[in-house]
This record gives C-alpha cells, structure tokens and sequence, in this order.
C-alpha cells in the first residue's frame, strides 16, 4: 500500500490521442484541470493524434506502468479491437488498463436542410424507396458516428452510403453543402449548426432527450428502432500499473467530475458525466467492444489501410 501513499511526487504526463479542442481533449482537460488540485501535481496533457487513436494508445501501452502516464480514449478504440484484431501494436486487452470512464455523449443524427424527411420515421422510408441514393458522412471509418449510422442502416434495413471523411469537420462542410444527405456526430459539434438553421437534426441516439438539447427527439420518438449509440470518454492506465495508483486515479476522476461546475458544464453540452470504479469501467469497455464488433461484422466495415 506504501506505492499508492506515496504517488504522486512528480508531474503525470496524459496523452490525448486526437488533435487538440475536440470532444475527447476538452472533457480530458476539465477533468485532469481538477484532479491536480486533488492529486497535488501537475497533469500535461500531451496530444498525439494519429492512425485512428493507435499512435498515441501505443504509446501508453509502451510506457512505465508507475502512475505516471495515462490516457484517454474514445469508441473508436472499442471499434479498433475489431477493425484491427491481430494488427495493433500492442495487445489492447492487456496492455492498458481501464481507470474510470469520465463521460459519455449521445450521439445526434442530423440531415442537410434540403432533405425531404423532417424524421427518422421519413428517413427510413425515403431510404427504402431511394436504396442507395442516400449519402451518409463521418469523421472516419471505424468511428462511433460511423458504427452508430451502420447500427442504424441495419436494424431499419435501409441501404445507405457511406462517405468517410478525415475528421467532423470536412464531413460537416459535406452536409451544408449537400453533398452528403446525413451525418451523425456529437450534439456539441452539431447543435449550433442545428439552431442556426445550416442542418436539421432528426433525432438523439438516447433512451430519454439530453439537458444539452432538449428539443431534440430521441430515436424512438422521431418514429425510429429505439437506438442509443454515443461516444465516451474513458481514462485509461499501462497495463500493471499498481493497483492501489488505479484506485486512486478513478476515486479522483470521480471526486473531480461530481464537481458542480463541470457537471454543469458538460450537461450545457450535451454530455453525461460518469466516474465510476475501475471495475465498472471495464464492464463498460467489454460491452462497447461486444455491441460494435456485432455491427462491424454485420456491415463488412474493413480498415483504411
């Protein structure tokens, strides 16, 4: 127990395998914002985007399981143990291990505004007399908008399109354009382009409508499968790091994000915030990599070589 009393006495490096003010980052920034306080030690966030989040996970992987490096992923890294089984750099199941999932955002489907369905009910039957006319973007093969659309085509059995993008913002350019009819994403990306009138937004990928988007249906309500599909936020740690130092990072993570401001924060966005045990997070971790290798398999998705 000694190690865990005496952890930390030096600054812990986070890496952030995605570029710098998206999603993934800003929750990772928050939160580890706080958890200095409460940990007595600086946390530098070191951003390593690159190969759909595998060159900075390996590097986590790679590095000294002492409590002093971290990292964070998102879905896609569910959806990487699939798309990539037996090609990673490191085994993903052993060689990080999950602390505490920080957060978790319902993903929102939306449409360009010159498209004829104002729901998913429409959608769905705009699809089935239009098989393969319909377009549909993401931020990139394997990512959770992507998997969320493909879950979508296959269980309203509707034949869709898929246009890949490097990253929301070109895919969202696409569907203000009209080059692409729909684009599934984060409602803090997409809701401001919803209220301004660029895009409509059909409805949220959730059981119930989300504080950060409260005029949003949720699938079942806009007459569609009563889907729910999002993107999170999960802290994760070397694979023997001590376990008395995972402990205490998922109590800190926890202690950080019950905070009221971030709460209030991340609700404004349209994000849940978590915090949970390590234990927890992993069931977690198991169930997403369960639900989207069911889906990858199903549509054929292959990886970008």
């Amino acid at each position: 127990m000694a190690y865990g009393q005496t952890w930390p006495t030096k600054p812990i490096r986070w890496i952030v395998p995605y570029t710098g003010g998206g999603l993934t980052d800003v929750v990772t920034r928050v939160v580890t914002q706080k958890m200095q306080g409460l940990l007595g030690q600086p946390i530098v966030i070191d951003n390593r985007p690159g190969a759909n989040s595998i060159l900075g996970s390996d590097i986590a992987a790679k590095a000294a399981p002492d409590g002093y490096t971290m990292v964070t992923v998102i879905a896609g890294y569910a959806a990487n143990m699939t798309l990539y089984a037996g090609k990673l750099p490191f085994d993903p199941r052993k060689d990080l291990v999950p602390v505490s999932l920080a957060a978790i955002a319902p993903l929102i489907l939306t449409a360009n505004t010159n498209f004829p369905a104002k729901d998913v009910r429409e959608l769905v039957a705009y699809a089935k007399a239009n098989p393969g006319k319909v377009n549909f973007g993401s931020s990139g093969i394997g990512a959770g908008a992507h998997l969320a659309t493909e879950l979508l085509k296959q269980t309203a059995a509707i034949d869709m399109v898929h246009v890949p993008y490097k990253g929301t913002a070109p895919a969202l350019m696409a569907l203000m354009a009209n080059d692409i009819q729909i684009l599934v994403d984060v409602p803090s990306t997409m809701m401001p382009h919803v209220r301004g009138g660029k895009i409509k937004a059909l409805a949220m990928f959730s059981v119930k409508r989300i504080k950060g988007a409260p005029e949003v249906p949720t699938m079942a309500e806009a007459g569609g499968p009563p889907l729910e599909s999002s993107t999170w936020v999960l802290f994760m740690a070397p694979g023997n790091t001590p376990r008395e130092i995972v402990n205490r990072l998922a109590q800190e993570t926890a202690r950080a994000i019950h905070e009221s401001d971030i709460m209030e924060r991340f609700s404004q966005i349209g994000i849940e915030p978590a915090g949970g045990t390590p234990e927890q997070a992993a069931k977690f971790l198991d169930a997403e990599i369960a639900k989207w290798a069911k889906v990858i398999t199903t549509a054929g998705v292959k990886a970008e070589q």
